[in-house]
C-alpha cells in the first residue's frame, strides 16, 4: 500500500504547494490557497501568497479535480491509487501517500479540494516507550484505544504499532479503515467497508483469522459496537478514536457496551498529544464497595488505573439506573461518591416518582434529608416505608429522612418553582380566607342595616 512520500507525479501546481513540511493543502473556489505546515502538534495554517494569482475560480478547481481523478485511474496498476469514495457532491481519491477529498455543491457551498499527507512516518522505537507498555501492546488478547485530537499523531502511532506487530513479532495484522489511508507494509491487508458496511467487513475478517486488527477511526455509535463484537470474538484489537483525554475515550464506549463487558472489550487507552503519548490508562474489573460506600454494598466496579504507576484515578459502577464515573481522591480526603452523585440522582428520582421538585441536604457519606411539599411526604415514603427503602437501596444504602419544605434549615434555597407549591395548602388557606372575609362582610352588612332602622 501507500509508502511515505511516494505518489505519482502530480500537476505542477499541486506539487508546488506540497512543500516538505506541508501536512494539508486547502483549495477552495474564489479563495487563495492555504496550507497547514509544521510538525505534529505544531501545525500552523498559513496562506500561500505566491500562489494567489486571483484565478482560483470554480472552473479551475473542477479542472484540477478531474486531473487528479484521471491520475488515479491511469495508475490503477498501483495498489495505492484508487477512487475510494464517489458520491453525489463528494469524491475521495487515494493517490499514493496522499488522501484527496473533493467536494462541490450541493454538498458544499463551493468547490474545494483538500489534500492530506502524513507529516512523518515513525517506528515504535522512536517513541521511547516503557518496555512494560511494549510488552502490553504485544499481547494480542487485548483491546486498545489510541485517542487524541485531530492532528495529534494518533494514526502515526497506530502505523508504528501495526508494523512492530508485523515485522518484530511476526503476527498476522489486518486493518479496517474508511477511507484506507494508513501507510503500512504491503503484506498487511487493508479492508474498506464491504458494501459500505464495516460490520460486513468484520464478518470477513473473522474468516481470515488475524492475530491483530487495526480499526482506524472509531467514531459513530455503531463503530463502537462493531469494535466490541470483534474484540469479544477473541481478536486483538487496536482502535483509533477522537477524544480530548483517555477518560473521555472510555466514556464514549459506555452505553454501547454493558458495564460488565467494558474491561473485556477495552483494557488499555493511550492518549496522544503533539505526537507523543501523554497518558496510559488500563481498566480492571473487580467486585467491591465503591469508595465511600458501605462494605455490604459491594458490586462490580471497573477501576481506571494509571499505567505503569498503578494509581487508581476513577471508578465506574452502576449507580441507580445510571453508570457513574467517579474520581477517586487521595486516601486522606476519601470523598464519597455519594456526595458527588446522590443529590442529583435523588432529585431526578423524586421528580420521576411524585412529579415535584425537592431539595436535598447531604448530612454525611451515609445519610441525607429530603425536603418535599408536606402533602407529598406520605406518597414519597410509601406504604410501610416501601418507597423510601427502595430509594435507599438504589442509592447504595444511604439513610434518607423525608421532611417538609417548611423544615428546611436556614441558608437552603427554596426556589419559586410551581412544582414546589403545595396546592392543597393553598386551597385550604384560600378557602379559610374567603370564609373569614365573607363572615366579616355579613357582620358589617347587618350592623349597617340595624343602624338605618
Amino acid at each position: 500500500m501507500a509508502k511515505h512520500g511516494d505518489h505519482p507525479e502530480l500537476p505542477a501546481l499541486v506539487e508546488s504547494l506540497l512543500m516538505d513540511d506541508v501536512h494539508t493543502v486547502f483549495l477552495k473556489a474564489d479563495c487563495p490557497p492555504r496550507v497547514k505546515r509544521g510538525t505534529i502538534g505544531e501545525l500552523k495554517l498559513v496562506e500561500v501568497e505566491e500562489q494567489d494569482d486571483g484565478n482560483w475560480d470554480t472552473l479551475r478547481i473542477e479542472s484540477l479535480q478531474e486531473e487528479l481523478v484521471e491520475l488515479a485511474e491511469s495508475n490503477n496498476h498501483r495498489s495505492d491509487c484508487f477512487l475510494e469514495i464517489n458520491r453525489k457532491g463528494c469524491q475521495v481519491v487515494q493517490l499514493g501517500d496522499l488522501r484527496i477529498a473533493c467536494a462541490w455543491p450541493p454538498f458544499a457551498d463551493a468547490r474545494e479540494i483538500t489534500i492530506v499527507r502524513p507529516v512523518a512516518k515513525l517506528q515504535i522505537t522512536d517513541y521511547e516507550l516503557d518496555p512494560r507498555l511494549i510488552e502490553r501492546l504485544s499481547n494480542h488478547h487485548r483491546g486498545v484505544f489510541i485517542c487524541g485530537r485531530p492532528g495529534s499523531g494518533k494514526t502515526t502511532l497506530a502505523q508504528a504499532i501495526a508494523e512492530y506487530l508485523d515485522n518484530d513479532l511476526g503476527t498476522m495484522v489486518k486493518t479496517m479503515e474508511s477511507p484506507r489511508d494508513l501507510q503500512l507494509a504491503d503484506r498487511i491487508t487493508q479492508y474498506a467497508p464491504l458494501e459500505g458496511d464495516l460490520e460486513k467487513t468484520a464478518e470477513i475478517i473473522f474468516l481470515v483469522r488475524p492475530d491483530f486488527v487495526i480499526f482506524d477511526e472509531v467514531r459513530r455509535a455503531r463503530d463502537f459496537e462493531i469494535f466490541a463484537d470483534v474484540r469479544l470474538a477473541g481478536v486483538g484489537l487496536l482502535g483509533v478514536t477522537h477524544a480530548n483525554s483517555a477518560l473521555e475515550a472510555i466514556q464514549r464506549l459506555i452505553g454501547k457496551v454493558e458495564l460488565g463487558l467494558v474491561s473485556q472489550v477495552l483494557d488499555t487507552i493511550l492518549h496522544v498529544e503533539a505526537g507523543s503519548i501523554q497518558q496510559v490508562l488500563e481498566l480492571r474489573m473487580t467486585v467491591k464497595a465503591p469508595t465511600g460506600m458501605q462494605e455490604e454494598l459491594a458490586r462490580p466496579v471497573i477501576e481506571v488505573v494509571e499505567f505503569p504507576s498503578g494509581k487508581i484515578t476513577h471508578e465506574m459502577f452502576a449507580f441507580g439506573s445510571e453508570i457513574a464515573v467517579v474520581p477517586v481522591e487521595g486516601a486522606s480526603r476519601r470523598i464519597s461518591p455519594m456526595k458527588s452523585l446522590a443529590k442529583e440522582a435523588l432529585i431526578q428520582k423524586i421528580r420521576e416518582w411524585i412529579g415535584v421538585e425537592s431539595q436535598i441536604q447531604i448530612l454525611s457519606d451515609s445519610s441525607a434529608n429530603i425536603f418535599v411539599p408536606s402533602n407529598m411526604i406520605s406518597t414519597l415514603v410509601g406504604r410501610g416505608g416501601e418507597n423510601i427503602r427502595q430509594l435507599q437501596d438504589e442509592l447504595g444504602g444511604i439513610a434518607l429522612s423525608v421532611k417538609s419544605l417548611d423544615e428546611m434549615p436556614e441558608g437552603m434555597e427554596n426556589p419559586r418553582n410551581p412544582y414546589w407549591e403545595d396546592k392543597q395548602d393553598r386551597r385550604s388557606k384560600a378557602g379559610r380566607a374567603w370564609e373569614h372575609q365573607s363572615r366579616g362582610s355579613k357582620g358589617k352588612g347587618k350592623r349597617g342595616r340595624k343602624g338605618r332602622r
